[in-house]
């Protein structure tokens, strides 16, 4: 079309005048880019200085004082992934010259300016004098060990407690022995609540001790007999225990290795190789330990046992102890996830 127009002879121009026409074009061409290309730069400038201080306080929001190391004056504490904090009187420095109460103020209206929401203190014996401080400030005991109390207060005033309650499960085990005479290994207590009642072996599972390990312990520690794991056999939950607990009782059968027993006198009143077939029948014998003998030569008639397995939690970086039914005959491969 240009070509065309520029043949017309009325559209014709002169090459000066054409000349400067280019020029013209090319110039505003080249503004109308320039000035695009400036516009997201100073419309950006413009919301960053309009929004700078907003977006100053919604970072501190978001980072609260995670980042920042607490006053001097703040118990330090450790902080958990729930946003609570731990002290440990024991890695705490108190100052000489300021007193635990007012300690105790300056970082209670820290940790509630940083959204903490449960304070635990861990208090010894030597900071006895700490306890009734606590209690004046909102704290309430959560649980207690030989030497050391643990208090806590819930400081969210718009979110209900949401706390786990202590240990409230006592765990025990009993050894089911049995020999290749078909007798099993029976004791009775020194202190029984049914006097001259015969009984599994076994105790009350020490903390950090896995639930085999305890069976073989109390076994060798009652009556003298060194045993080797063969299956779990049963278990029985129950509530109202010793200090208001549930309790898990789990009965372990065991091969013995030796089958001359030595008493403990101080727990074991009696103690024997009973025939199997005895025990069951026995008047002495409660008929909840008559049921875990029939379970577990019910498991033998199968070929079942349910053993267990050492392994390791990838994520939590934490070795457990794995449960689980197998038969006879097709063991499985330890390596198998």
């Amino acid at each position: 079309m240009l070509a065309a127009g520029l043949v017309c002879r009325r559209n014709v121009l002169t090459l000066p005048v054409f000349n400067s026409w280019r020029t013209l074009l090319r110039t505003a061409r080249h503004r109308s880019s320039s000035t695009a290309a400036l516009r997201p730069e100073l419309k950006g400038i413009g919301n960053r200085e309009q929004h700078q201080p907003q977006a100053q306080a919604q970072r501190l929001q978001t980072r609260g004082f995670k980042d920042m190391e607490p006053p001097a004056d703040v118990f330090r504490g450790v902080k958990d992934r729930f946003a609570g904090v731990t002290v440990d009187g024991r890695e705490e420095k108190m100052d000489k010259t300021s007193s635990f109460r007012d300690k105790l103020k300056k970082s209670l209206d820290y940790w509630t300016a940083n959204k903490n929401r449960a304070i635990w203190f861990r208090v010894y014996k030597e900071q006895a004098d700490w306890v009734p401080v606590l209690a004046e400030n909102g704290f309430d005991f959560h649980h207690a060990r030989t030497g050391v109390v643990v208090l806590y207060r819930w400081l969210p005033q718009d979110e209900s407690i949401n706390l786990p309650t202590y240990a409230h499960t006592l765990m025990g085990v009993g050894g089911l022995v049995i020999n290749e005479k078909d007798e099993v290994l029976v004791v009775t207590d020194r202190y029984a609540m049914i006097p001259n009642s015969w009984k599994l072996p076994g105790g009350y599972v020490e903390p950090r001790e896995n639930l085999i390990d305890a069976a073989i312990r109390e076994v060798a520690e009652e009556t003298g007999i060194s045993t080797e794991f063969r299956s779990v056999v049963s278990l029985r939950h129950a509530h109202g225990g010793n200090f208001g607990c549930s309790d898990l009782y789990v009965v372990v059968g065991l091969k013995p290795l030796n089958l001359d027993f030595k008493r403990c006198e101080r727990e074991i009143d009696r103690l024997q190789w009973m025939p199997v077939a005895e025990f069951l029948e026995h008047p002495q014998v409660h008929q909840t330990n008559r049921q875990f003998v029939r379970t577990y030569l019910d498991y033998q008639e199968r070929g079942l046992t349910i053993t267990c397995r050492d392994d390791f939690h990838q994520v939590l970086k934490k070795k457990y102890n794995l449960y689980y039914v197998e038969q006879q005959g097709e063991r499985e491969d330890p390596n198998e996830p």
